[in-house]
Parts: structure tokens; C-alpha cells; sequence
């Protein structure tokens, strides 16, 4: 049901698991797309007015959210801020636009740097946030500025503004990216796709395809004792593939891959993760560290 006096419409008890990709959490207390700046201005307000807690949901591709739901407002970008826009060697998107159609505008447009994102199945705002990487690319490297809005109003910042790190930034939770300005390099547009088509089916090879999963599960460790190997290698070795827990497992194609085999629950894709956790650093004495988002009171079960 919808909220009265709102305008976009505020639905009730909204069910989140549809919006995620390893489908498992439970309802946002109160959900509502913003299509326009106006709107989400608005719902920031309208969210501050009520002292809601306030998160985003991007693609769900990174994303576990707890079976108990999430209070506040869950906001989903879509429409003008999800748009795609080429402004001659640059591309202006909004927040809610996907990385990977992104990657193909620009390609499409003879533009290069941001190739890698064909293969990061999350939205511009996401991959803002997380400063994502992939096969060598970085937004960082490409990231002009970003619109940011809160309930206080709206400002621009400068990539340097933003504290970017490994899989990190500085943006508070309150803080949407509404949209950003990638700055890329011209090139002919048939050698970009060219590199997007190699990158693709790096990960068609690589990855589990067309199942219930969400992205990698933990960050490739920087452990001297992981001696260069990935979180993938490390669960792999510890002998974490297929690992179940209920419905949910490590995949055997790729072990820093959580699968929803039928109707896992994110306690177990918890347990999976604390069993494989627990695998590596009594083999290895690394700690792996989550690299999946939360949302709602998500507790890692070794915390």
C-alpha cells in the first residue's frame, strides 16, 4: 500500500528479496523509486521528516539483506537518474544506471576507461561507493565528480573529494550519489568492443552464470601470508567448493561465489561464509574480510 500525502508514492512493507540477485532477506518497512532529482529531494525530506534511517538499493548484485527486513526508507534510483549520456569525450549517468550499459554507451561512442565495469553487474552510485575495480580498471582512474543529495540539500564533488580506497569511499550512508562524470579517452569504437567482448567472456569462463548469486563474497586479502593468492584461491585450497549450508553454497565454479540453490535464507548464506571464513584462517591464518553489502541488521557471525 502506499503512504498518503506523497508524491512519488511510499509503499509499505515492499519485499526486497526481488530486488537483490541471490534473492534471500526480508520487507523494507518503506520503499519508493526516485526518477528525477525533484522526486528524490522530496523523499529525502519526506524520509528526514519522519526520522527514517535511509539506504539505496542499486542492482542487488552485491547485496544481503537481513530475513528480519529493513527499517526506514529503501530508495531504488530508476528513469532520469538512471539515465546515460555521452557529452563529447565524457558520459554523464545517474546513480541508478548500470555499470555494464555504462561500459557498452561508451563503447557504442568510441570512448575507453571504462571497460571494465561490462563485467560488474552494479549501479553507477554502487561502484561510486565501493570505488569498484575489475580486471585491471578502476573507477577512480575515470571518475570525474559526482552529484551527491541528502535531506540537507545537494553539492557536487570532485573524485578527490571522496575518499576513495580499495572497495571503499568516504560517502555517509545518508548521502545518494545522484549522478557522476566519467571522463574517458577517445578510441575507435570497434577496438572497445572488441575489449569489452575479451572481458565478457573472461567471466563467462570464471564465474557461475545465470544463478541466484551475488558478486564476490570477500576482498582478495592483502595478508602477506595469502602470498598473492585471491579469496577465491584461498577458499578454493581450504577446500570450500560446494560448501552448503541450507540452501545456500560456496559455487563449485568459483568458491568466492555464494549461490541460492533453492530457499536459502541470509543465515545461511552467514553460515556459508563463516564456515568459509573459518576454513581459510585455520589454513592459512588470513582473515578474510566481507566484500557483499548489507542492509538492515545483517551480523557477520564472527564479529
Amino acid at each position: 500500500m502506499s503512504s498518503s500525502g506523497t508524491s512519488p508514492p511510499v509503499e509499505r512493507d515492499f519485499p526486497l528479496a526481488r530486488l537483490t540477485t541471490v534473492r534471500t532477506g526480508g520487507a523494507a518497512e518503506f520503499f519508493a523509486r526516485a526518477g528525477s532529482e525533484a522526486e528524490l529531494a522530496e523523499l529525502l525530506a519526506w524520509a528526514a521528516s519522519r526520522g527514517c534511517p535511509l539506504s539505496v538499493v542499486g542492482s542487488g548484485s552485491n547485496l544481503l539483506v537481513a530475513d528480519e527486513g529493513v527499517c526506514g526508507l529503501v530508495l531504488k534510483l530508476d528513469r532520469d537518474l538512471a539515465a546515460i549520456a555521452v557529452e563529447g569525450s565524457a558520459i554523464v549517468c545517474g546513480g541508478g544506471a548500470r555499470l555494464p550499459a555504462v561500459a557498452a554507451r561508451a563503447a557504442r561512442a568510441g570512448l575507453s576507461g571504462i571497460e571494465f565495469g561490462v563485467n560488474i553487474p552494479g549501479t553507477v552510485g554502487g561502484a561510486v561507493r565501493m570505488n569498484a575495480n575489475a580486471y585491471g580498471g578502476e573507477l577512480e582512474r575515470v571518475l570525474d565528480w559526482v552529484l551527491v543529495m541528502t535531506a540537507g540539500g545537494t553539492e557536487r564533488r570532485s573524485a578527490a573529494e571522496l575518499g576513495l580506497g580499495y572497495r571503499r569511499s568516504s560517502l555517509a550512508e545518508a548521502e545518494i550519489v545522484a549522478s557522476a562524470r566519467l571522463t574517458l579517452v577517445p578510441q575507435e569504437p570497434e577496438k572497445v568492443k572488441a575489449t569489452l567482448a575479451e572481458l565478457r567472456a573472461l567471466r563467462h569462463e570464471a564465474q557461475p552464470q545465470g544463478i541466484r548469486t551475488f558478486g564476490s563474497t570477500f576482498k582478495n586479502p592483502d595478508d602477506p601470508r595469502a602470498e598473492g593468492r585471491s579469496a577465491g584461491l584461498l577458499l578454493a585450497e581450504a577446500g570450500c567448493n560446494g560448501l552448503a549450508v541450507g540452501g545456500a553454497r560456496f559455487a563449485p565454479k568459483h568458491a568466492n561465489f555464494i549461490e541460492n540453490t533453492g530457499a536459502a535464507s541470509t543465515a545461511d548464506v552467514l553460515a556459508v561464509m563463516a564456515e568459509g571464513r573459518r576454513r581459510v584462517l585455520e589454513r592459512f591464518g588470513v582473515e578474510l574480510e566481507p566484500e557483499v553489502q548489507t542492509l538492515g541488521e545483517v551480523r557477520f557471525p564472527w564479529l
